[in-house]
């Protein structure tokens, strides 16, 4: 029944509940509410690279192709929740409300209104955008005079009152990132770019495991991620962020627990630290909480009996991340390229 609960939870108060998986855990907890040496880093820098590039353009230039004779056309777009809207052919002022904005920055778009979170990679990127706040704010959102708004969300009500403004697609966070990074391609006239940076991303995921591999890392090897929520509750994560990353191809394995999770389409669970024996694979992977309560639930854990006598921790095999930076858009994905064999190599 719990897990039915959560799973409900999860599907219809989508920028909420990604709070409780990686990145909106974060948001969630601040707002109470996913570089190494170039001769070592080429290719895990392509998407980095292909981002920074993009970045280069002027404001005018950021939200626009090379065919600025579709400036001004519309198109029709059919979104995550069936609606189907009359877009700009290029948008030229976009807010996202949601938890992936660095899909968008990725593909060379920053929006002037954002769900802003302090202590994401691309923080620069997005530091001229309009923070238009959880819930959201219409009145902040009107003064920012979009030709497009982005909205991580399947509420209808809300919906109807933000659609009022200007031309309003709803998005799934959710999806897998390149089903994102195509969504938003085609949305945002990048169609181009987002497969450009899908294809890098291939070729850097595919070269950071490969030199994982060489370094000792284990056909078969399991993982589990960790991380503490205020009022000592602990929290195995499983689908979104930094476990999308290890579970992805080439990668570790999750334990036959957190699989579970998987099959049932669930982003976390909170476990009890007796369960973590079950749950805890040949690596531990520990986000870094946010408030000071969380962070002293963290240290009483790691100084318990069932922490140090997990395997993983007797062998030294337990790597620390910072939940914020963590996350599951494409910016944190290019950063957690470079970070997780830093991290893993010693």
């Amino acid at each position: 029944m719990q897990n039915k609960v959560q799973k409900k939870f999860q599907k219809k108060f989508r920028s909420t509940a990604l709070l409780l998986t990686v990145t909106a855990l974060s948001v969630l907890l601040l707002a109470c509410g996913n570089e190494a040496s170039t001769s070592e880093t080429t290719s895990t820098n392509q998407g980095t690279e292909l981002t920074n590039q993009a970045n280069k353009n002027t404001d005018t230039d950021q939200q626009t192709t090379a065919d600025e004779g579709d400036v001004g056309q519309t198109r029709q777009f059919k979104d995550w929740t069936g609606h189907t809207v009359t877009v700009p052919a290029t948008p030229q002022r976009v807010i996202y409300h949601g938890e992936v904005t660095g899909d968008l920055v990725a593909l060379g778009v920053n929006p002037v209104g954002i769900l802003r979170q302090e202590g994401m990679v691309f923080d620069k990127q997005v530091a001229d955008a309009e923070d238009v706040g959880f819930p959201f704010s219409v009145e902040k959102a009107v003064g920012l005079n979009p030709d497009l708004i982005i909205f991580s969300n399947s509420d209808e009500a809300q919906y109807d009152q933000i659609s009022k403004i200007a031309p309003t697609v709803t998005f799934d966070s959710f999806a897998t990132l390149e089903e994102r990074m195509r969504t938003l391609g085609d949305l945002l006239n990048k169609k181009q770019e987002a497969e450009d940076w899908i294809t890098a991303n291939k070729t850097a995921t595919e070269e950071m495991w490969k030199k994982l591999r060489e370094q000792g890392l284990k056909e078969g090897e399991t993982a589990s991620v960790f991380t503490m929520y205020p009022g000592n509750r602990l929290f195995v994560m499983a689908g979104a962020g930094l476990p999308q990353l290890l579970y992805g191809k080439d990668g570790m394995k999750p334990t036959p627990e957190i699989q579970k999770l998987l099959n049932e389409e669930m982003g976390f669970a909170e476990i009890s630290t007796e369960k973590m024996t079950e749950i805890a694979g040949d690596r531990i992977f520990i986000l870094e909480p946010v408030t000071e309560d969380a962070k002293q639930s963290s240290k009483e854990l790691m100084d318990s009996p069932v922490w140090k006598n997990l395997p993983a921790v007797k062998a030294g095999k337990v790597y620390h991340f910072d939940i914020v930076k963590a996350s599951g858009d494409a910016m944190s994905r290019e950063w957690l390229l470079k970070e997780l064999p830093e991290q893993i190599i010693q």
